[in-house]
C-alpha cells in the first residue's frame, strides 16, 4: 500500500518516486532537498480483557464498523510501549483499567498498511462506554456475537485467545491480504 505524495513535508517542494542510493525500493524523494519519505505500517494495539471467565467487548460508536463489537484496540501513540498503548486504548474505549499480560497474537493487515498486536489482560474493576463506544459489556465465550465482530483481526485474536486460554502458547502470527481477482 503506497500513499501518494505531492510535496515534501520538510521544504514544501515537489516529490517524485525513485529508488534512493543504497535502497532497494521506490520511495517518495524530494526533488529539491533530497529528503526520503518512508511510508511504514501503522501499529494497532489491543487486548482481550478477562474477568471471571468473561471477555470485555466494546460496541463501536465510530467508523469504520460503527455498531459492531470489538476488543479494545487502537493506534499506538509515539512515546508509548505496545503494552502501555493497549492499556490506554482500554481506558479510552471502555473506561477500564487492565493488567496487561503477554503478547499472544500479531496480525499483518497488509492492504491497510497496519500491524495489529494483541495482549491478554486481566480486567481490574469496573468499566463503562468511552467516547468511541456505544456499549461495553462482558461476554462468556458462548455469548460472543461472532457475526457482529467489527474486524477480522479482532475475531482472530478472540479465537486464538480461547484456543490458548491458560496455556501461554506464544505469539500466533497471521497475515490478512485482500484476495486478488
Amino acid at each position: 500500500m503506497k500513499i501518494a505524495m505531492k510535496y515534501c513535508s520538510d521544504c514544501g517542494k515537489t516529490v517524485s518516486r525513485k529508488v534512493p542510493d543504497g535502497d532497494t525500493q521506490q520511495r517518495w524523494v524530494c526533488d529539491a532537498c533530497g529528503t526520503v519519505h518512508y511510508q511504514n505500517p501503522r501499529v494497532v494495539v489491543g487486548c482481550v480483557p478477562e474477568r471471571d471467565g468473561k471477555i470485555l467487548l466494546c460496541k463501536r460508536a465510530i467508523e469504520p464498523r460503527s455498531g459492531y463489537w470489538t476488543v479494545p484496540a487502537g493506534f499506538l501513540e509515539l512515546g508509548e510501549s505496545l503494552a502501555a498503548g493497549a492499556a490506554r486504548e482500554t481506558r479510552e474505549e471502555a473506561c477500564a483499567e487492565v493488567e496487561i499480560g503477554h503478547l499472544f497474537a500479531s496480525v499483518d493487515v497488509i492492504d491497510a498498511g497496519q500491524v495489529h498486536v494483541f495482549f491478554t489482560a486481566k480486567l481490574l474493576g469496573g468499566f463503562d462506554a468511552g467516547h468511541e463506544t456505544l456499549e461495553a459489556r462482558l461476554f462468556r465465550k458462548d455469548e460472543i456475537p461472532w457475526d457482529d465482530i467489527a474486524f477480522v483481526s479482532g475475531r482472530y485474536a478472540l479465537k486464538t485467545y480461547f484456543e490458548d486460554r491458560g496455556r501461554n502458547q506464544g505469539v500466533h502470527l497471521h497475515e490478512l491480504r485482500r484476495a486478488r481477482s
